[in-house]
C-alpha cells in the first residue's frame, strides 16, 4: 500500500511511499509447531498445550495470512478496503486490525508533534454499532516476541487491553476467561498498555477525534483488574486514561454537522486533516478540517453552553469535562496532553480497523450513553442511533457486508498536506 510523504505547502510536493499492511496476531491461526491441532479454538485455549504461559508460548506458532478470502482485507494502490464480515473455508471472521508497516520487518514510525495527517474514508456502508478506526498507538518499531512486526504482534492501547492472546511475546491463557456474547474473544490475566491518539472513530452517524493519556506511555504490561479499561470491572484503576478527551460535533449540540445529507455528507467519501500543533516534546493543540467537492470544512464550533473552540487543546478539555459534569477527569489524571506529547515524540504506529462492540454497543459514539441518562443533559447524546443499536449479533447478521475505505495518506509538516484556508 502507498501513502505519500510531503513537503512545502499546498499539498502539491507530495512523494509516493511504498509501504504494507499487516494484520494484527490476535486474528491469525494459532497452532501447534509443525502440527495442525488448534492452541486456540473458537474462544478457548487448549488445555494441554496451554496449561502455561511458557508452554503455550514455546510450542504455539501464528500463521500467515490470506488477507482477502480470510479476513476481507484489500489493499490497492493508496487504499485499504476493510470488510466486516467474511465467511472463510474454515471459519468466520468479524472485523479486523491493521498496521502500516516500513517493510516487511518494521511498522511505520510516525511523530506526530508539528505535523498534520490527512487521509481519504469511505464510511458510507458503516451503520450504527460500527466503527472504523484510524488511530496511533505506542507501540514498538519491531513489535514483539520472535513473530515480530511482520506478523503483527505489540498491540497496546489506552484500555490496556486484555484480549490479545499474545502480550510481550508470552501467551496469556492462563486465567483466560472466554467472552459471553463473542464467540472468538475472551479476557486474560494480562493487558498491554500505551498511549492512544485517535484520529478517527467513526460510522456514517457520528465521529470522535480523542487524545488517550497514560502514565507511562510507551508500551508495559498489567494485571488483572489493575488495567482498568473496557476489559476490567475496575474501569479506572489502570495506568491510562480509558475515556480520553473527545470533539464529536454531535455530542457537542452540533447535531447538523456530520452525517448522511449534512455539512460532512458521509454518503460520499472525503478527506479528513488532523493538524497536531506544537514542537519537541511539546503538543499545543489539535486541529481537524474536512474537504469535501472541493471545499474545505472547519471543525464546528460547539453549540454546548460554557465551551468554545474548535480544537482540542489542554484548557478545552478541562472545559469539556466540567460542561459534561463528568464525575472522572482521567484524562488529566493521566497526564494529558503532555502524556500524548510524549507519546507521540517517541514515534507510534498507525492503527487501521473496522469492529463493532461486544461491551457498550457504540452507543458511547453513535447514540444516548449512558442510555438511562437525561438526553438534555449536557455529552450524553452522542449520535442519532437509537439504544437498542450496535448488539454484535444483530449488526454482524444485519450489516455483514458492511466495510470501510481508507485512502490518499498524506503526511507532513503542517500545512504541507492540502490548501489550508
Amino acid at each position: 500500500m502507498t501513502w505519500q510523504q510531503c513537503s512545502g505547502t499546498g499539498g502539491t510536493s507530495c512523494r509516493t511511499v511504498n509501504g504494507e499492511i499487516v494484520i494484527d496476531a490476535n486474528w491469525r491461526w494459532l497452532h501447534v509447531k509443525g502440527d495442525y491441532k488448534n492452541c486456540y479454538d473458537g474462544n478457548v485455549w487448549d488445555s494441554e498445550v496451554c496449561g502455561s504461559n511458557d508452554n503455550c508460548s514455546s510450542n504455539c506458532v501464528v500463521e500467515g495470512a490470506d488477507y482477502s478470502a480470510t479476513y476481507g482485507i484489500t489493499a490497492s494502490g493508496s487504499r485499504l478496503t476493510l470488510k466486516f464480515v467474511t465467511k472463510g473455508s474454515y471459519s468466520t471472521n468479524i472485523g479486523s486490525r491493521t498496521y502500516l508497516m516500513k517493510d516487511t520487518n518494521n511498522y511505520q514510525m510516525f511523530n506526530l508533534i508539528g505535523n498534520e495527517f490527512t487521509f481519504d474514508v469511505d464510511v458510507s456502508q458503516l451503520p450504527c454499532g460500527l466503527n472504523g478506526a484510524l488511530y496511533f498507538v505506542v507501540m514498538d518499531q519491531k513489535g514483539q516476541g520472535t513473530a515480530g512486526a511482520k506478523y503483527g504482534t505489540g498491540y497496546c492501547d489506552g484500555q490496556c487491553p486484555r484480549d490479545l492472546k499474545f502480550i510481550n511475546g508470552k501467551a496469556n491463557a492462563v486465567g483466560w476467561l472466554p467472552s459471553s456474547n463473542d464467540k472468538n474473544a475472551g479476557v486474560g490475566e494480562r493487558g498491554a498498555c500505551c498511549a492512544e491518539m485517535d484520529v478517527w472513530e467513526a460510522n456514517s452517524i457520528s465521529t470522535a477525534l480523542t487524545p488517550h493519556s497514560c502514565d507511562t506511555v510507551s508500551f508495559s504490561e498489567c494485571t488483572g483488574e489493575g488495567c482498568g479499561g473496557t476489559y476490567s470491572g475496575t474501569r479506572y484503576a489502570g495506568p491510562c486514561d480509558p475515556n480520553g478527551c473527545d470533539f464529536n460535533p454531535y455530542r457537542l449540540g452540533v447535531t447538523d454537522f456530520y452525517g448522511k445529507g449534512k455539512t460532512v455528507d458521509t454518503s460520499k467519501p472525503f478527506t479528513v486533516v488532523t493538524q497536531f500543533l506544537g514542537s519537541g516534546s511539546t503538543l499545543s493543540e489539535i486541529k481537524r478540517y474536512y474537504v469535501q467537492g472541493g471545499k474545505v470544512i472547519e471543525n464546528p464550533q460547539p453549540k454546548t453552553s460554557g465551551l468554545t473552540g474548535n480544537s482540542i487543546t489542554e484548557a478545552w478539555c478541562d472545559a469539556e469535562n466540567k460542561v459534561h459534569k463528568e464525575e472522572v477527569y482521567p484524562f488529566k489524571d493521566h497526564g494529558g496532553m503532555n502524556s500524548m506529547a510524549q507519546g507521540m515524540a517517541k514515534g507510534m504506529v498507525l492503527v487501521m480497523s473496522l469492529w463493532d462492540d461486544h461491551y457498550a454497543n457504540m452507543l458511547w459514539l453513535d447514540s444516548t450513553y449512558p442510555t438511562d441518562a437525561d438526553t438534555s443533559t449536557p455529552g450524553v447524546a452522542r449520535g442519532d442511533c437509537p439504544i437498542s443499536s450496535g448488539v454484535p449479533a444483530d449488526v454482524e447478521s444485519a450489516n455483514a457486508n458492511a466495510q470501510v475505505k481508507y485512502s490518499n495518506i498524506k503526511f507532513g509538516p503542517i500545512g504541507s498536506t492540502f490548501k489550508q484556508p
